[in-house]
């Protein structure tokens, strides 16, 4: 049961998945979560670091999509700057914004990796869809009301997954440590 919440990689911030790492483990695109794993839920103008990682997927010809669960407004006002496509009400944790997204993309499952900072939506929408996934530590510690529900039975969920898995449930640098 705790397997559909368990992710494939746990790195502490979305900026250090390289565009490299990417490649050799053959994901061609990346789907990101996005208040408190690409930008902080209350700044939606993104910080310096989140630019750079963003043209360096880019530039390595991977494209990002944000994958939410906030309505097409929210979610357009959030990425407009960013120039980011978006797939909102993404009804995660169901795996269909994120099948939708990647068969827009013409992708298999395994070419596509699902970055976000929530077990109970992200990781499990991602094993759902039977793509990869990489849970990220939240880039700020408060969160909207709604999302504090999620969290905790979060914690009691990574608990078990720790328990069941010790070796793969540690925080690493990047998704090939």
């Amino acid at each position: 049961m705790f397997e559909t919440f368990k992710p494939t990689w746990m790195v502490k911030t979305a900026y250090a998945i390289s565009p490299a790492a990417l490649k050799k483990a053959g994901i061609r695109a990346v789907f990101s979560d996005l208040d408190n794993t690409l930008t902080a839920w209350n700044n939606p103008n993104g910080t310096p670091e989140m630019r750079v990682w963003m043209k360096e997927l880019h530039d390595a010809g991977i494209p990002l999509i944000v994958i939410s669960n906030n309505n097409v407004r929210r979610v357009s006002r959030a990425v407009k700057s960013l120039n980011l496509p978006f797939m909102a009400r993404a009804f995660k944790p169901l795996s269909f914004g994120i099948t939708r997204a990647r068969k827009k993309l013409g992708l298999d499952p395994d070419e596509v990796l699902m970055v976000g900072d929530q077990l109970m939506t992200d990781v499990c929408a991602a094993n759902q869809a039977g793509v990869r996934s990489a849970l990220v530590q939240p880039l700020v510690k408060t969160d909207k009301w709604d999302t504090q529900i999620n969290r905790f039975f979060e914690k009691r969920v990574m608990k078990q997954l720790k328990r069941q898995y010790p070796e793969q449930m540690k925080w690493r640098e990047k998704i090939n440590d």
